[in-house]
């Protein structure tokens, strides 16, 4: 197949890359850009593993094609990063909380939370249960995310307040 041409903006810089029309963006993301952070768990859109934002919006990666992201904005785990390289309120809490072991789901349940805590400052623990129902993790049981999630939901309502 021919490559097309695809101009995105992923994680603050833009590209102008030449894919194949087959490629994941998943792919791209990890090949190309090396974006290790958005994992491949089950390749069928099921586990969340490869969740990144697409123009503020999360979405499989795994099930987008490269070529369906020309135009857009794409956030990665990376993304979140502070300048300084520290970890971001929703990381840290995470870290706080315990809120991964094998790490592998965890940046496809960052991204998605990141999505809910951009929409909403102060979202409820209903809402943040309704935004991981969608991601698959082996390991913690999801308890201690939802918890660091409610604390960090509970500061910045103070903040509002």
């Amino acid at each position: 197949m021919e490559p097309v041409p695809v101009k995105i903006v992923c994680n603050g810089t833009a590209y102008q890359l030449q894919v194949e029309p087959r490629t994941l963006l998943a792919d791209l993301l990890r090949s190309d850009l090396g974006s290790k952070g958005t994992h491949i768990g089950c390749e069928h859109g099921v586990c969340g593993a490869c969740t990144v934002l697409v123009d503020g919006e999360p979405m499989r990666s795994c099930l987008m094609l490269a070529v369906q992201a020309d135009g857009r904005t794409i956030q990665t785990v990376e993304s979140l990063e502070l300048p300084d390289g520290s970890l971001n309120e929703l990381q840290e809490s995470f870290h706080e909380h315990h809120g991964l072991q094998c790490g592998y789901c965890t940046s496809g349940i960052l991204m998605s939370l990141t999505a809910l805590f951009n929409e909403d400052k102060a979202p409820s623990e209903s809402r943040i249960r309704d935004y991981i129902q969608g991601h698959i993790c082996r390991c913690t049981g999801y308890q201690q995310m939802i918890e660091a999630c409610v604390e960090l939901s509970g500061l910045r309502s103070k903040e509002l307040s």
